[in-house]
């Protein structure tokens, strides 16, 4: 076994044990033969049970995070910049709302100085998308209608909460709700000019 292979079994087992038992009552054991790895194995790649859950959710936001610059280093257009980072953002968070879930519930078994750096991770996402439709609307291909900050919550806001609601299973896929609320959110953004009307 690789072992990147064994780090990722490892959250693998943590993440549904954590979901189903939740992180209290989850033992290191427990993990362990779960993924089935030695114990020496896990503390290889893990300091702590905390530590696993803080990577459950800080490598899914290191992606996202990756997917950001690469978007935003692009000489594409505003509108084609946001509509690439809604759908990498909302895909990305449904393909782990289990994570999401399971550390929004137990957010609280990490310590504060790792909970600050997620924050801060997150907190350069938003801003990072806020001066993008901040500067669209500066030289006008945005319209200002809407402030940056609503304009992006409306983003974030879906996204946030997205693990309570979102079904693999459900009617629309992952792809289809970023490709609406991307239709959404550029409408409102769209210049004047660039509106149909309808008579």
């Amino acid at each position: 076994m690789s072992r990147s292979n064994a780090r990722a079994r490892i959250l693998d087992a943590a993440l549904d044990l954590f979901a189903d038992k939740g992180f209290d009552a989850t033992g290191v054991q427990e993990i362990v033969v779960r993924a089935g790895v030695t114990k020496g194995a896990l503390y290889h790649h893990f300091t702590s049970k905390e530590d696993i859950l803080f990577s459950l959710y800080g490598e899914v936001l290191r992606v996202q995070l990756e997917d950001l610059d690469r978007i935003l280093s692009t000489d594409r257009d505003p509108m084609w910049k946001l509509r690439a980072i809604i759908e990498s953002l909302v895909v990305s968070t449904a393909a782990s709302a289990k994570a999401a879930a399971v550390v929004t519930r137990e957010m609280s078994h990490v310590d504060s100085g790792r909970h600050q750096q997620l924050k801060q991770d997150w907190r350069r996402y938003q801003d990072s998308v806020r001066t993008l439709i901040r500067d669209a609307q500066a030289d006008g291909r945005f319209a200002s209608a809407a402030s940056p900050e609503i304009a992006s919550w409306a983003v974030f806001g879906v996204v946030t909460s997205l693990h309570t609601w979102y079904r693999p299973d459900g009617p629309k896929s992952a792809r289809d709700i970023a490709q609406e609320l991307a239709d959404l959110v550029l409408a409102g953004l769209a210049p004047k000019e660039d509106h149909v009307r309808v008579v």
